[in-house]
């Protein structure tokens, strides 16, 4: 059975806190070896950290766009000072998630515009200080994130749940990053970025859940069918190998050669893996 790194799941995310071993477990059976749960507010370091230890999974540590207006100056200092402090525990693996999120009305006008290109500059500094990779959340806003990391170069990382175009995506790649793909990837409809799943260079392509959220198109259920009483499914890490199958059909790839490549990847993308996964 090939086995897999989700490279961007939120098992702390509190949709699954009541059976989260249950799912843990269930992921492990279908193949996934590794899960990288990144965390979205300073509050969440500590508990981003311990589960990924309980688990047996990597973790990164950040302040996410869409927390930054609750956030403050001090979340910084914080960050900093747990990046210090965990230095050298194997399984801190990135800083993330960071970036801009432009979809989301409010946050495209003064002054959260403002304060989120504040918070995401100050966290890839961190990440350059501390020498690590970086988890990108770039929702409408990739040539911005890309300005950015063009001013302040960190150790690259991944552009999570990518959805540019194919010049943004060449443009990442030229930079380093790797490029994620996810349950987004499974829908026909999502034409340009089924597009980038099978015509992107392989070595820039790794796979994601970002469970709970993003769910493939199997588990999605839309407004409508919500509303007639047809429950939404739930994202997990376990969807990952379903997921692995749809991209791996789409570059026309057996799937163990998606695999490899896929595996190979994460751990170009985050080194530290390569340690943590051969102590295990």
């Amino acid at each position: 059975m090939p086995l897999w790194i989700d490279t961007h799941c939120h098992l702390d995310a509190p949709e699954l806190a009541h059976d989260i071993d249950v799912v843990r477990a269930l992921a492990a059976e279908r193949g996934v070896r590794l899960c990288v749960l990144p965390a979205v507010a300073a509050d969440h370091f500590e508990g981003a950290r311990a589960l990924a230890h309980r688990l047996g999974d990597a973790y990164a540590l950040g302040i996410h766009p869409l927390f930054v207006a609750h956030a403050q100056e001090g979340d910084l200092e914080r960050l900093d000072a747990a990046l210090t402090q965990w230095r050298d525990d194997p399984r801190l693996v990135a800083v993330g998630e960071i970036g801009l999120d432009f979809f989301v009305p409010a946050l495209q006008r003064p002054p959260l515009r403002e304060r989120q290109l504040h918070f995401f500059r100050a966290q890839l500094k961190l990440a350059r200080k501390h020498q690590l990779p970086v988890l990108l959340h770039t929702r409408r806003s990739v040539d911005a994130v890309r300005q950015s990391l063009r001013q302040i170069e960190v150790p690259g990382g991944i552009a999570h749940a990518f959805n540019g175009s194919r010049q943004q995506a060449d443009h990442f790649v030229a930079m380093g990053f790797k490029l994620g793909f996810g349950g987004a990837a499974t829908f026909d409809r999502a034409r340009q970025l089924r597009l980038l799943a099978r015509e992107m260079p392989a070595a820039c392509l790794v796979l994601e859940t970002d469970a709970p959220d993003m769910p493939p198109h199997w588990l999605y259920r839309t407004a409508e069918q919500r509303a007639d009483g047809q429950p939404q499914g739930r994202n997990t890490p376990a969807e990952l190998p379903r997921i692995a199958q749809c991209v791996a059909d789409l570059r026309s790839l057996p799937l163990e050669a998606l695999q490899r490549i896929a595996w190979d990847n994460a751990i170009s993308a985050m080194p530290r893996l390569e340690g943590l996964l051969s102590s295990q």
